[in-house]
């Protein structure tokens, strides 16, 4: 599948193990592929995520991801959900890392790597693993970084909620890439 990947697309898969390895954590997660496209320049991603208004105002998703870190990755939705059955995900949090320590519980076991690199998660490989339905379903030989960004909001999770709750959802996505008629051979 990898061989598919256009530059940019590798791009963004090398920036999500950079951003997996800086965050410590022990595999590469749906998370941290946004992180990676956030980064990106000049790239079709780069240019839907900008025409939906992300162009300078990349900083609060970045913000909102760390916030669903800190949170042991539960989204929003999942947040609001424990709140009315009385659970206070804010007040645990903040009473584990007042005695843990900042993102504890963020933080993975560390594992030995036998083979010297971070795995991917599920979340991650169905991001991967969408992309390439995605690519294929619009008749695509290639699998761009819009593809990843197409997959992950088509992905239940934190990385689509954070995007959806910035106004970029898969609907937007298509139709900044391939306009609202356009037919699947775009």
């Amino acid at each position: 599948m990898f061989e598919r990947f256009t530059k940019d697309a590798r791009d963004v898969v090398r920036g999500a193990v950079s951003h997996a390895e800086r965050t410590g954590a022990a595999r590469v997660g749906a998370e941290h592929l946004l992180l990676a496209l956030l980064d990106r320049e000049g790239s079709r991603a780069s240019f839907a995520l900008t025409a939906l208004g992300l162009g300078e105002r990349r900083e609060p998703v970045r913000e909102a991801l760390e916030r669903a870190r800190r949170r042991g990755g539960l989204t929003q939705a999942e947040t609001d959900a424990l709140a009315g059955l009385g659970i206070d995900v804010p007040e645990i949090v903040a009473r584990v890392e007042e005695t843990h320590g900042l993102g504890a519980l963020s933080a993975e076991p560390s594992r030995p790597r036998w083979r010297g690199h971070r795995p991917f998660d599920r979340a991650a490989k169905d991001v991967l693993t969408g992309a390439l339905r995605t690519a294929t379903a619009r008749g695509h030989r290639h699998i761009g970084d819009e593809h990843l960004l197409l997959a992950l909001t088509a992905r239940p999770g934190v990385p689509a909620e954070v995007l959806a709750d910035h106004g970029v959802t898969h609907a937007s996505v298509t139709r900044v890439l391939y306009g609202d008629g356009e037919a699947k051979a775009g």
